[in-house]
């Protein structure tokens, strides 16, 4: 069964305060997608995601979503789940993992929310998209709402991620999960062939100077975005209060070096999602540091050679991390 989705363009604070012209004025608004370098960005809150919104990027995340499949074993999810009533993914983009939650979970309401409503609108009856920005301190729902919260994908999208698992923590029921899905994007090598980095100069792989150059552009806008958050998940889930933190690391192979048959693949779909993503990646956060766009499409030449360098045996962590929220102690308020 499927329905028209009507996206939710405005928070209920923008709909109870406006007048139903400035509300269409506002929906309008979104949607009113600017055109930069050929890539084309979201409008609400414009500048606060550094990332492209179009068809060729939604594309993209889908094919990604199905490499990281491959890399979890076609899981979508590593938490307990049972008989869930509401799920949240934060950063839904193009809605596939919603989309495919809801054949699992058919009686749970799936929710996706993002910058932008490039969602389908023809999606399962028990899943809606909604444009909100998770960067709020307050969300559309009342406290302890969610059987899951579902976080993937922020590299470089907010100044805190801390402070989003905090957000979470709050609209999450008591014994509900949070799951968080994120790329740690610092290349990373166990058998000594790839070249080192350098602090003083380009290096001899190119993609530790891209890894350098967005860490730097992170600092340097206003305000700052966090490029390098996988890490430090677990550590931050504990400092908020959740409880049975759980860990996983998998190796996603830049192309195809491995010998491992699995590893392989998933290193074919791994250099494909690179040189897709690398230019839509890199134009605001080098633009932003002051460089031109032909100076970044020299630069990105020499990137694209060391990601296809079979030679160096390169790869990148995956993080899944996990954690419920508490229940209250007993006698607590």
């Amino acid at each position: 069964m499927y329905q028209t989705v009507y996206l939710q363009m405005l928070t209920q604070k923008m709909q109870e305060t406006k007048s139903d012209c400035e509300t269409q004025s506002l929906t309008d608004s979104v949607t009113d997608y600017p055109m930069e370098n050929g890539r084309r960005y979201h409008r609400y809150h414009e500048g606060a995601y550094p990332y492209p919104n179009d068809e060729r990027e939604l594309d993209r995340l889908d094919m990604q979503h199905h490499m990281l499949k491959l890399v979890m074993q076609g899981q979508l999810y590593h938490v307990p789940l049972k008989d869930p009533k509401e799920i949240l993914d934060i950063g839904t983009g193009s809605g596939i993992w919603p989309i495919e939650m809801a054949s699992l979970f058919p009686r749970a309401a799936i929710t996706g929310t993002d910058l932008s409503p490039v969602q389908p609108t023809e999606v399962p009856e028990n899943v809606h998209f909604l444009v909100d920005d998770a960067t709020e301190d307050e969300w559309l729902w009342d406290t302890d709402h969610f059987d899951l919260v579902h976080i993937g994908h922020m590299i470089g999208a907010m100044p805190s991620f801390k402070r989003l698992l905090q957000t979470a923590f709050k609209y999450l029921k008591p014994g509900a999960y949070l799951e968080c899905h994120e790329m740690d994007p610092k290349p990373k090598c166990d058998d000594g062939t790839m070249p080192p980095e350098n602090p003083d100069g380009y290096s001899a792989f190119a993609l530790h100077d891209w890894f350098d150059l967005n860490i730097r552009s992170g600092r340097e806008v206003e305000p700052a975005r966090q490029f390098r958050i996988a890490p430090r998940i677990e550590r931050w889930m504990k400092e908020v209060g959740f409880v049975d933190v759980k860990q996983r690391v998998f190796k996603i192979p830049t192309n195809t070096w491995p010998t491992d048959e699995h590893l392989k693949e998933v290193g074919k779909w791994s250099e494909s999602n690179w040189l897709e993503a690398l230019s839509g990646w890199s134009y605001k956060p080098f633009l932003a540091l002051g460089w031109s766009k032909p100076e970044i499409e020299v630069f990105l030449v020499n990137v694209r050679k060391s990601i296809q360098d079979r030679n160096v045996h390169a790869y990148l962590d995956f993080y899944v991390v996990t954690g419920r929220k508490p229940f209250p102690e007993k006698g607590s308020s």
